[in-house]
């Protein structure tokens, strides 16, 4: 406040005035992007993958600004994505989902492109990104036993995918509980005569679905 004598049809009066001067406002700048959790575990050795289809989490992401220093929560404001969905997928509200699919590490990110400032001011665009580790542990353990036995007098090999057994004799592999396997035949002297065993078939392949006990299976090859 400032006082100051003004004169006023030839008298003299002090007066106090009140100056208003422009603050010099800085831009509040979003400068980086955390999420919570920040790693995140599903499933364990001993749970075959496709029993971690469905468990989830939500995550927070948390900007941190500066002019002035504050964390805001912007889970809804950020674009949220997978590097590998096949393993876990990331809803656009924050959701962590494993897929059942597959397992091992996804790395998920939280990204902002910003045109313009909290404050309205005008910027050539900058991304803001932060990330987390989401894991689905691989299964270790045993399972059910898939025996194949060759019959007739022609040659050939079995191959399994997902992959475990594959020989031109007599041979048996374990799979976790629930595993969907195709079995493919190919013949090395003659030809492919058939399966005995498949839930389905489809060419010289042999579709096991959804494994829970032990399967015996026969595969012929015709010379």
């Amino acid at each position: 406040m400032l006082r100051m004598a003004i004169r006023f049809c030839g008298v003299w009066a002090l007066c106090s005035i009140m100056l208003f001067i422009p603050s010099c406002g800085r831009d509040q700048q979003l400068v980086s992007i955390s999420i919570q959790p920040s790693t995140e575990t599903f499933g364990s050795s001993t749970t075959p993958v496709n029993e971690d289809a469905g468990a989830s989490v939500q995550l927070a992401a948390l900007g941190t600004y500066i002019h002035p220093p504050v964390t805001k929560d912007i889970t809804n404001q950020v674009t949220w994505a997978s590097n590998t969905p096949q393993i876990a997928t990331v809803s656009m509200t924050g959701l962590l989902t494993a897929t059942g699919l597959g397992c091992g590490n996804s790395l998920v990110s939280a990204t902002i492109t910003k045109n313009s400032s909290d404050g309205g001011i005008g910027s050539t665009g900058a991304i803001v990104t932060g990330s987390m580790t989401a894991t689905v542990t691989c299964f270790t353990g045993t399972g059910p036993a898939v025996t194949v036995t060759f019959a007739g007098t022609g040659t050939g090999t079995v191959a399994s995918s997902p992959g475990g057994l594959g020989c031109s004799a007599t041979c048996t592999a374990s799979f976790p509980i629930g595993t969907t396997l195709t079995l493919t035949a190919t013949p090395t002297s003659g030809t492919f005569g058939g399966w005995a065993g498949c839930d389905s078939t489809a060419g010289a392949a042999c579709i096991i679905n959804d494994l829970q006990n032990p399967v015996n299976l026969t595969v012929t090859f015709n010379p």
